[in-house]
Parts: C-alpha cells; sequence; structure tokens
C-alpha cells in the first residue's frame, strides 16, 4: 500500500499531509483531522493513527493533514477557523485526485470540531467524530450519519454532554467503556465500535 508524504497549498502556508492509499480497490476516501495543536496534537497521535489504520483496512483512501503549525506544516494556530480553512484545502486537493469517491470526514477530540464544521460545506457520506470537544468549541452540524464514539470515562469532555448532545441531534453514539479521553490502552475497542458500526 502507496504512501504519500505531501505538503499541500493551504490559506496559512504549505499543509503537510500523509495519504496512505489501499490500491485499485479502493473504496472510499477518508480525512482525518488531529486534536488541538497547542496541546500536543498532530497526524502521528495513536487515535488518529487508528482511525487512518482502520478506514484503510477499509478500503479507504486514508488523509492526514498537520494543521498549521503544527510539524512541518506553515502557519500559526488559528483559533479553528485557519483550521477549519487547512482541511477544506485538503480535501480539495485530494477531490481532485479522487473525484468519485464518497467521503468520510473523521476527527478526534478538536478535530472532531472542525470535522463537523467542515461537514457544513463537504456534505460527507459519513462523519465520525471521536471524542468531540464540545464543550470546549462551538460544534458543527451534526447530519443524520453521524457516528459519535467517546469513552466513558472522559475526563475532559463529560460523557453526560456528549450523550445529551448525540440525542438532541439525533445521531448515534457509542461509549467505550471505561476509556478516557485519549483511550488509552482503549485503541482496540475503538477500533471495534467503527468497524461494527460505521456503515462505512
Amino acid at each position: 500500500m502507496p504512501r504519500y508524504k505531501l505538503r499541500i497549498d493551504g490559506p496559512g502556508g504549505k499543509i503537510e499531509t500523509v495519504i496512505d492509499d489501499p490500491g485499485p480497490e479502493r473504496r472510499g476516501l477518508a480525512l482525518i483531522a488531529h486534536p488541538h495543536p497547542l496541546h500536543g496534537g498532530s497526524l502521528e497521535n495513536k487515535v488518529v493513527t487508528t482511525l487512518a489504520k482502520t478506514l484503510l483496512d477499509l478500503g479507504y483512501v486514508a488523509v492526514r493533514p498537520n494543521f498549521r503549525g503544527v510539524g512541518a506544516s506553515e502557519g500559526e494556530y488559528g483559533h479553528g477557523e485557519g483550521e477549519v480553512a487547512d482541511m477544506q484545502a485538503v480535501l480539495s486537493f485530494v477531490r481532485e485526485r479522487y473525484p468519485d469517491l464518497p467521503l468520510v470526514l473523521a476527527g478526534f477530540s478538536f478535530g472532531a470540531v472542525v470535522q463537523s464544521r467542515v461537514s457544513e460545506t463537504a456534505h460527507p457520506k459519513h462523519l465520525l467524530l471521536v471524542g468531540p470537544a464540545l464543550n470546549l468549541f462551538q460544534m458543527g452540524t451534526a447530519p443524520a450519519n453521524t457516528l459519535v464514539i467517546h469513552g466513558e470515562c472522559d475526563e475532559l469532555v463529560p460523557i453526560a454532554q456528549v450523550r445529551a448532545w448525540a440525542t438532541q441531534h439525533g445521531v448515534t453514539l457509542a461509549v467505550v467503556r471505561d476509556a478516557d479521553h485519549f483511550f488509552h490502552k482503549k485503541l482496540s475497542e475503538l477500533k471495534h465500535h467503527i468497524l461494527e458500526l460505521c456503515p462505512c
């Protein structure tokens, strides 16, 4: 399976991006957003790499950008607005190369919030939100094809708030038992929930 490391033009400068391509049998395109850039978030985050590997195993082209100011990406933290613009720029780039593939937007924590906002214009086939930091940042839309996966013992984003949000928006919520915000020692359970519940 080929891996490409690119620096894509974005509104804040070059965006470092890793693309894993399953090859001719590819069945979809997955754009994955990492946690908050000022708190150690990057495309190498273990939850993000778990999302990428799982979606790659399902036949998706897995695209992992670094937000502006992270790794080799140029620019500075954009307070959410810039990060949405970064994802839109990367999506536009990969859409030109994979024009006919169904789209999955996925994100973890702050990245989940960003992807909920990208979904307002991208209209993905599926929206996969892991540990969405909805108590810290303004969420975007929640289309009917949204799957939320959250840790039962999340110390940063209380499960009760996520459950209420999922109920309010009529979307599916899967809870990983005994998992904290970073899914420490629970990545296999996270992968299981994606494989079982995401209609990808």
